[in-house]
């Protein structure tokens, strides 16, 4: 009996191990792959019942992650920008120094897909990407990777409106949240803004509206993700912004053109710290200037703000 005991422990490891959904399964997300790329890089797929198809995790292990089986580890989610595909989940690890950078941190860093477009939220016509994250993704990362309850959240670009915006949402849920070059102000300066986001669904899901709605009959929808209208909420938190202003800067290469992308993004970014201010919230700001809409100055903002992030969790 006790040998058939052992051997049934070892099988049910073994299914925990690649992925067997009945041994993984957490309230709607299920691991079905789990492949190590090193020492401390996971890359799942993970089932998800509200997205509705497999998507991409990657996870950083804390570097005492083996040495201590038993402790929970604060959590840093890492969140990325749009129109990647569905592999925007590799491109913190693959183009930034986020694993090196990060090799003596005791942090459980989680970078899950959010689709080409997905605006961190649940659509009105399409996947429920807020769902995923939050609870689904939630549970299964306290379950089976021992994740804590002290969470920071930090992204770039589309992933810094999901920042912003999923900190407010769901207050209590993230101790501090930075955004970097973020999506931060939807509605600034009406369709100015607006256009970018639905340019951007469209051209992805077919459907401009299917994310919010149309911004001018349903107005109320797009004020309750978008972080200035959400700005009181994030009262209680640290919040970093970081941005520059679509000039060429001492990171881009020589001869690069002015990028008004950038420029949009600075104007929203300046307005929501302003706003956040009104607000009472705790704001740090790194507004540097000259500099485009390009990874080398998210990764320095990383660098930035990193410091921030680790202070709140502790």
């Amino acid at each position: 009996m006790r040998v058939r005991g052992l051997l049934f422990s070892l099988l049910l490891l073994w299914g925990v191990l690649v992925g067997v959904p009945a041994s993984a399964g957490t309230g709607g997300a299920t691991v079905v792959r789990e492949q190590q790329l090193s020492e401390r890089l996971l890359e799942l797929t993970v089932r998800s019942e509200a997205v509705g198809r497999e998507v991409g995790v990657r996870l950083l292990l804390p570097k005492d992650w083996r040495r201590a089986p038993y402790r929970k580890w604060p959590t840093l989610y890492l969140l990325h920008g749009c129109c990647d595909g569905d592999t925007g989940y590799r491109s913190w690890t693959d183009k930034t120094d986020v694993e090196a950078f990060t090799a003596r941190t005791n942090v459980l860093i989680v970078m899950p897909e959010a689709g080409p477009a997905g605006f961190y939220s649940d659509w009105l016509k399409g996947p429920a990407w807020e769902t995923f994250h939050l609870t689904e993704l939630k549970r299964l990362l306290e379950r089976k990777y021992r994740s804590g309850h002290d969470r920071v959240v930090a992204g770039l670009s589309m992933g810094g409106f999901g920042a912003l915006s999923y900190a407010a949402r769901h207050p209590g849920f993230f101790k501090a949240a930075a955004s970097y070059s973020g999506v931060v102000h939807t509605t600034y300066q009406g369709k100015r803004s607006t256009d970018l986001v639905t340019g951007i669904v469209g051209q992805t899901s077919g459907d401009p509206f299917a994310l919010w709605g149309d911004p001018a009959t349903q107005p109320e929808i797009w004020a309750a993700h978008n972080p200035y209208d959400l700005a009181s909420r994030l009262r209680g938190i640290p919040v970093y912004l970081s941005t520059g202003n679509g000039e060429p800067g001492p990171l881009d290469p020589p001869g690069s053109s002015f990028d008004w992308l950038e420029q949009l993004l600075g104007e929203q970014t300046v307005a929501v710290a302003d706003r956040l201010r009104a607000k009472h919230v705790r704001v740090i700001t790194d507004f540097y200037g000259p500099g485009r809409h390009t990874w080398p100055y998210w990764e320095r903002a990383l660098h930035r703000s990193f410091p921030m992030l680790l202070a709140a969790l502790r």
